[in-house]
């Protein structure tokens, strides 16, 4: 029970990697919040969380509206006490983001900046007085294998997450709070399978990975409980890449 009294906020928890990362939580004795764009998702969401034995909170809010997050973030301490870890896994990452930066339109440009990049601010901002509070806490941001191999406006968005990751990291230390990142490779999301054909996942995994598999959610949630976790307590300010082995690095 490594997060026995810890109140975890997850951004975009309403399903898929965020839903996946609320029930790991749960079974390692954390309280969660649920905080997504639609509404009725986190309720259900949460809903679900409770009848399978959690504690659990929802809270509407689109994480590039400042107003909103902080009114989700002070339910969330209302509710539940405080908060002691931030999931930023809200995100603009469809197929349609990923267009070469001239091509997608302006307005998209700026819909996913604000969302993949300021939302990341907006959050950390409204959790920071909380952890500072409880002595501390751990803000886990979600990037991309993208964000490695820069050639879409996403991967954009997400090399700005890994670099936001090292500036926040050294802006809270002060607070006793670290912040990480995960890159996720191509998972089998509810969100990925039904947004990237097949035969690009199968091509990718042929041509580029090492470990020639699928990747699973739950690849992706060993990950988060080590960095959200104080087996990590000496880790601060990294992107751990979960791809399979690409892109490898040195």
């Amino acid at each position: 029970m490594k997060f026995a009294g810890k109140v975890v906020a997850i951004t975009g928890g309403g399903q898929g990697i965020g839903l996946g990362f609320a029930r790991a939580l749960i079974a390692e004795g954390a309280a969660v919040a649920i905080l997504d764009i639609d509404g009725e998702r986190a309720r259900d969401a949460a809903g679900q969380l409770e009848r399978e034995g959690g504690r659990a909170l929802a809270a509407e809010c689109d994480v590039s509206d400042e107003g909103q997050v902080e009114a989700a973030v002070e339910a969330v301490v209302a509710g539940l006490g405080g908060v002691d870890v931030l999931i930023n896994g809200a995100a603009k990452h469809l197929m349609e983001f990923n267009a070469p930066p001239l091509s997608l339109p302006r307005d998209k440009w700026r819909r996913m900046l604000d969302v993949n990049v300021t939302g990341i601010v907006n959050c950390a901002a409204a959790v920071r007085g909380s952890m500072r509070v409880r002595g501390g806490g751990v803000i886990l941001n979600i990037a991309s294998i993208a964000g490695f191999v820069v050639t879409s406006s996403y991967g954009v968005s997400k090399l700005a997450v890994r670099g936001l990751t090292v500036a926040l990291a050294n802006e809270l230390a002060a607070d006793n709070i670290r912040v990480c990142c995960i890159a996720p490779g191509i998972v089998d999301s509810e969100a990925a399978m039904g947004d990237v054909p097949q035969e690009i996942i199968d091509e990718f995994i042929r041509h580029r990975q090492l470990v020639k598999r699928q990747g699973r959610v739950e690849d992706l949630v060993k990950a988060m409980l080590y960095l959200c976790s104080d087996d990590a307590s000496f880790v601060t300010g990294e992107t751990l890449i979960v791809g399979g082995g690409f892109p490898l690095r040195v």
